[in-house]
């Protein structure tokens, strides 16, 4: 009899969870249970191609263009999962309907952490995690003046780059000192305001919102170092919060997310999760991570492990960004207690900083440099000693590093 493997959630680590589990076992029926109303897609385009209608949220499926029937994978669309009964091994929907499992995989992904004076829903106020969030900001941005975006983070800094280049008058307020402080160094956070300026946007530092008002014109005031800044749209960009609802309930191990083994395993052996959901064991500790390529790489370690394999998920993290011409992309483990930043020069409106730990390459964040940023992967990755002199030498290619032992 084949094995029914379910999964929930229609997002990267889903899509890739049920594409590998049916690649690992293709006798066994694969079912994926999505909550939008369309194949999978991927989300990183929506804060800036979609938005500026340089691209469609179809142009780029996750299963490509023939979709996850492609795979022999069964998509079932607006599907809400409201609860798991681990005895019983069933997934029940709102609509009443139950579906059977043998094994389960869990991505049900994260949401927007909501400010609760500008709630989602309320008119003129957007939080951008779906393909239906996007088109609808994009629509309200095409009539718009004045935009106000809470929070500069990744998210808020690509949808104001987007709205800058729709000509919309763009306002950033951000709580702390500095743009970026969780993933740059003070440089190269640095790099990248300046931009910003350059094309008008105004960011302003250490400023929290500290009041909504609705204006007698319709627009929504929003209140920050005592001044009401009027704004026909706001976006927030306050981060995100796993989405452990269905799992919390039906009593799996929850801690800031899905609690799992280096096998993507939950606390129950007939249950897997992956992606931005979960906590799984990083080189520090149980860590969440949420970006794209662990999304991917997660969800098709979990996939194979549910259809029988015993795969290790050890992971490399990396992210990217695109803000005007600037693509930034972070690659490796921060080390806890971040040290000096190695900064080598590079040509243009080119960068590239490393963190080393002892002898090793821990992590490196660049501007423009996607081959420098590809051979530090591979540093990282190979565990290949460096000399810290040598990383910041421009005369000395990173690429000749790669020739030296592994440790």
């Amino acid at each position: 009899m084949s094995r029914k493997i379910l999964v929930i959630g229609g997002g990267p680590a889903g899509t890739w969870a049920a594409i590998s589990a049916k690649k690992q076992d293709p006798t066994a029926e694969v079912t994926l249970l999505t909550s939008e109303h369309c194949e999978p897609y991927e989300k990183p385009p929506l804060s800036k191609g979609v938005l500026t209608g340089k691209a469609k949220f179809d142009d780029a499926l996750i299963a490509g263009p023939k979709g996850l029937a492609g795979y022999g994978v069964v998509l079932e669309r607006e599907t809400h999962c409201t609860a798991i009964d681990r005895r019983a091994r069933t997934v029940t929907t709102r609509g009443g309907k139950s579906y059977v499992y043998d094994v389960l995989v869990l991505a049900t992904g994260s949401f927007a952490r909501e400010l609760p004076p500008l709630p989602l829903g309320m008119p003129r106020v957007h939080y951008l995690r779906t393909e239906a969030h996007a088109h609808s900001l994009k629509r309200e941005l095409e009539q718009a003046k004045t935009l106000v975006v809470v929070g500069a983070g990744l998210i808020g800094l690509e949808v104001a780059s987007s709205a800058r280049t729709l000509g919309v008058k763009t306002i950033v307020l951000e709580v702390a000192p500095r743009i970026l402080a969780r993933v740059t160094d003070e440089e190269t956070g640095a790099r990248i305001h300046k931009r910003h300026v350059e094309h008008d946007v105004d960011i302003r530092l250490n400023t929290g919102m500290s009041g909504v008002e609705k204006l007698p014109d319709g627009r929504v005031g929003i209140v920050a170092n005592g001044e009401t800044i009027a704004a026909d749209l706001v976006v927030i960009g306050a981060g995100a919060i796993a989405d452990t609802q269905l799992a919390a309930a039906a009593g799996l191990a929850c801690d800031n997310g899905i609690v799992v083994d280096e096998h993507g395993r939950t606390s129950d052996p007939d249950i897997f999760a992956a992606g931005d959901v979960v906590r799984f064991p990083g080189p520090h500790g149980l860590v969440r991570l949420e970006d794209w390529r662990h999304a991917q790489d997660h969800g098709a370690v979990a996939g194979k492990n549910a259809a029988g394999a015993s795969e290790v998920y050890k992971p490399t993290p990396s992210f990217w960004s695109e803000q005007y011409d600037l693509y930034l992309q972070g690659v490796g483990w921060a080390p806890p207690k971040p040290g000096q930043y190695l900064h080598r020069p590079l040509a243009g409106n080119a960068s590239i900083v490393f963190q080393t730990d002892g002898n090793q390459l821990v992590y490196a964040l660049a501007i423009n440099a996607q081959r420098d940023i590809a051979t530090a992967r591979r540093l990282i990755e190979r565990k290949i000693p460096v000399d810290a002199a040598a990383l910041v030498d421009p005369a000395k290619p990173l690429a000749d590093m790669l020739k030296a032992k592994a440790s």
